[in-house]
């Protein structure tokens, strides 16, 4: 599989400009195309991808699909990337896609969720852009199943809405549209903070990489989405524990460093959706207001950002939503998905694809 590019960018490839010179990961060396019921139960099915090995031993990404009965090979699809300490299980996500006429995918990316394995650091990478083998065989099977010229449009979520953004900047032409569920473009502070906090990451990520940092997660986020404290959803808590998964050094890094891509400006040629709640409230202790506001990341700072990702950036301030807005309340749920209905009828699939 040839390695991400941009034809109309001098930086030969997205593992240079991010991973510093590093040596880039090993490409997949098989898909296995067999399908097989997956936790969520059917109509939800799950595939391996075997993305090689890294230092830690064998390495495997899953892609989840959703097929219920009746269910006709579409020429459009989606393709849903996970956040930080997460996975797939918002199954409204993909009954809505389906109900727009669209195939649903969902891609757990390595070390995370249905593809972590026992020998490997949760969610651990140094550089970014070892996601894009992951992303790049998810399309890969997709295009195996519907057909080579299906319209794909990718939407993640925090950390995968930056995973994603960065993706799609050096692959022109891949994707259809994007739809960005409050991304994490830009470190929590500011810019300042982000660009004075560098050099001693990366002091730390060279001694000593996976070291886990004292973790700053109080559980509240959590607290306004389980069930058990409340909230409404149910999900695998050995996946998505609390508190989040350590945060490490060499991981942080490489988040920064995606992040100063972003403030540099992208250019992603596909139309773009940004989503994020009207208010942010990130305390030391619990307040109501975390149930009706975004309690991970700074929802202005998401909105700044957004315009420098490409030239056809729509962003739209969801009132009470919460960091995944896909877990707020019903009321707000309704709003969120419907603004996709309107802007995905509108723009979503007018990105042109090589």
């Amino acid at each position: 599989m040839p390695q991400p590019h941009n034809p109309h960018n001098t930086e030969p490839s997205w593992f240079s400009l991010i991973g510093g010179g590093a040596p880039s990961p090993q490409p997949p060396h098989a898909l296995d195309h067999a399908w097989r019921p997956d936790e969520l139960g059917p109509p939800y099915f799950q595939s391996t991808l075997d993305l090689g090995e890294d230092d830690e031993g064998k390495v495997y990404a899953t892609v989840v699909k959703y097929e219920p009965a009746g269910f006709v090979r579409a020429a459009r699809a989606v393709l849903y990337v996970h956040g930080w300490s997460d996975y797939f299980f918002q199954t409204e996500t993909a009954e809505f896609w389906h109900a727009q006429g669209s195939a649903f995918y969902a891609l757990d990316l390595r070390k995370y969720g249905r593809s972590l394995r026992d020998w490997q650091t949760p969610g651990y990478v140094d550089d970014l852009a070892t996601y894009a083998f992951d992303i790049s065989a998810a399309l890969t099977l997709i295009r195996a199943e519907l057909g080579a010229h299906t319209s794909i449009m990718l939407m993640g979520h925090s950390t995968g809405g930056l995973v994603c953004s960065l993706w799609a900047h050096y692959n022109p032409g891949e994707v259809s549209g994007l739809v960005l569920n409050s991304p994490w473009l830009e470190l929590q502070g500011s810019s300042i903070v982000r660009t004075m906090s560098q050099p001693a990451l990366a002091q730390l990520a060279r001694i000593n990489p996976k070291a886990p940092l004292p973790s700053i997660d109080a559980g509240f986020y959590a607290r306004t989405i389980n069930a058990k404290f409340g909230g409404e959803w149910e999900y695998n808590e050995s996946w998505r524990p609390n508190p989040s998964f350590p945060v490490r050094p060499g991981w942080l890094s490489a988040i920064t460093t995606g992040h100063a891509r972003v403030a540099r400006g992208l250019h992603i040629t596909a139309p773009i959706l940004v989503l994020a709640s009207t208010k942010t409230t990130i305390l030391a202790r619990w307040s109501d207001e975390m149930l009706r506001s975004d309690s991970v990341l700074e929802v202005d700072q998401i909105a700044r950002r957004a315009v420098q990702l490409g030239e056809n950036v729509t962003v739209r301030r969801i009132p009470e939503g919460v960091h995944d807005l896909a877990l707020s309340p019903k009321p707000v749920r309704d709003v969120y998905y419907e603004s996709i209905r309107q802007w995905s009828t509108a723009y979503g699939w007018s990105g042109t694809v090589n």
